[in-house]
C-alpha cells in the first residue's frame, strides 16, 4: 500500500499545497505509490480578497466563485466530508461517519471571525468577511445617505490590510457619490496603533487625518445593543452608530480547538522555519491555521513552496532543508483608484508605504492570477 498524505482545508492554502504536490509526484501517484487526499467541507472555493470588491459593487459575485472541482489538480483525490477530530496520535482524521488515515498530514484549516465574543455583536454588525456579508453590507452603504459608521476592529484577523483598506476605500466611495460631508466615518481599534506594523500605521495614521476619519485607539468593545444602534466599551464609553461594521477577533477553525491542538484562540502552535506542528514531525501547517508572529493572511503562496519542497524532498528521501523566513506580501487599497503594495518577512518591515493607480491596476490583476496560483500555475 503507498503512502497517504491528507491536505485537510479547501482554501487558498490547502488547495494551492496539494495541486503543487499532484505536479511534483505525478510519477509517484500514477504507480500508486503515493495518494494525495484534499478534504474539504464546501464545493465553492471563494476568492476572499475579493469581497470587498463586491462590497463597493466593483465585481460580481461570480467573478469570485469557482467549483473546488475545477481548480484541482487530476491527481488529487477531493473529498468533501466535515472534519471533527485530527488525531496524531493514531494519525487520522475523523468525520461524522468515516475515518482517513494519514502518513502525512497539512492542516489549512484557517481562521473565521467570532461574532459571539462581544453579547449583541452578530446581530448588530455587518462584515466583509464572507459572501453573504459583503452583499449585505454592500446592499447597506448603496442606501447610506447621512449618520454615523463605526468600524470596530479587534485583533487578530486575516487580510492584514483589510479593515484600512476598507475605511480607505469606503471614504472615496462616499465622496464619488458627494455624502461623505454629511456621514461621520469613525474607526475604533483595539490596538495602541491603526496598524501593527509600524510604517503601515504611521503612514494610515496621515491619511486618516488628511481625510477627516475619526479613530480611536485601545477601543475594547464590550457589548452592543442592535436597537439603541449603541457600542460599549470596557472603559463604560457609548458610542452611537447608524451602520456598524465589525472586523472581531479570529479564532482557528472549530476542528483544531475540539481536537486539542489549539492555543487559546484554536490555532495550532507552528515551528516558525519548518511549518510543522510543534511536538509532531509529521504533521505540517500553514496559512491562517498558525499561530506564527504573522498577519493573518499574505504569507500561504510563500509558505506553500517551502512546506511542498521539504514534503517533496522528505517523501524522496532527501533531508528538509528548506526554511521559512516570514515571507508574505499584501496590497492596501488607499482608495478606489489607488493602492499600495506591502512586502515584509521575521526580520525586516516595510519602511514606508506610497500608493499609486499603478498598483491598483496590479491589486486588480490579483483576481485572475489567484485562479493560477490556487491551481499551482503559476
Amino acid at each position: 500500500m503507498g503512502k497517504r498524505i491528507v491536505v485537510l482545508g479547501g482554501g487558498a492554502a490547502g488547495t494551492m499545497v496539494a495541486n503543487r504536490l499532484a505536479r511534483w509526484l505525478t510519477d509517484s501517484i500514477r504507480s500508486g505509490e503515493l495518494e494525495i487526499l484534499l478534504i474539504t467541507r464546501s464545493e465553492q472555493h471563494l476568492y476572499q480578497p475579493g469581497f470587498l470588491s463586491v462590497v463597493f459593487n466593483e465585481k460580481f459575485p461570480e467573478q469570485i466563485v469557482r467549483e473546488e472541482k475545477s481548480l484541482v489538480h487530476r491527481g488529487v483525490t477531493l473529498l468533501f466530508d466535515e472534519i471533527r477530530r485530527i488525531r496524531p496520535d493514531r494519525r487520522c482524521v475523523q468525520s461524522r461517519t468515516t475515518e482517513y488515515p494519514y502518513d502525512y498530514l497539512v492542516i489549512a484549516t484557517g481562521s473565521r471571525p467570532d461574532f459571539d465574543g462581544v453579547p449583541g455583536l452578530k446581530e448588530s454588525a455587518h462584515h466583509f468577511y464572507s459572501l453573504e456579508g459583503a452583499l449585505r453590507l454592500r446592499d447597506a452603504l448603496a442606501s447610506v445617505k447621512e449618520g454615523r459608521i463605526l468600524i470596530a476592529v479587534d485583533q487578530p484577523h486575516k487580510g492584514p490590510g483589510a479593515p484600512l483598506e476598507f475605511a480607505l476605500m469606503l471614504d472615496d466611495y462616499l465622496r464619488r457619490r458627494g455624502i461623505r460631508e454629511g456621514i461621520r466615518l469613525k474607526y475604533a481599534y483595539s490596538d495602541g496603533r491603526l496598524h501593527r506594523m509600524q510604517p503601515v500605521g504611521d503612514w494610515a495614521l496621515s491619511q486618516f487625518d488628511q481625510r477627516g476619519i475619526a479613530h480611536q485607539p485601545f477601543f475594547r468593545l464590550e457589548k452592543v445593543d442592535p436597537l439603541r444602534k449603541r457600542a460599549f466599551t470596557a472603559d463604560g464609553e457609548e458610542h452611537p452608530f447608524d451602520v456598524l461594521v465589525a472586523v472581531p477577533a479570529h479564532r482557528g477553525a472549530p476542528v483544531v480547538a475540539d481536537s486539542g491542538l489549539g492555543d487559546e484562540r484554536g490555532f495550532v502552535p507552528t515551528d516558525r522555519l519548518t511549518l510543522k506542528m510543534e511536538g509532531d514531525d509529521r504533521v505540517y501547517v500553514l496559512g491562517d491555521a498558525t499561530n506564527l508572529p504573522l498577519p493573518k493572511g499574505g504569507s500561504a503562496y510563500y509558505q506553500s513552496e517551502v512546506l511542498v519542497q521539504n514534503l517533496v524532498s522528505r517523501l524522496k528521501g532527501l533531508p528538509e532543508t528548506s526554511v521559512y523566513d516570514g515571507k508574505g506580501a499584501f496590497f492596501l487599497g488607499s482608495s478606489l483608484r489607488e493602492a499600495g503594495f506591502i512586502a515584509f518577512d521575521y526580520s525586516r518591515l516595510p519602511k514606508s508605504v506610497s500608493s499609486s493607480e499603478v498598483l491598483r491596476w496590479s491589486k486588480g490583476m490579483q483576481t485572475p492570477s489567484y485562479w493560477l496560483n490556487v491551481r499551482a500555475i503559476l
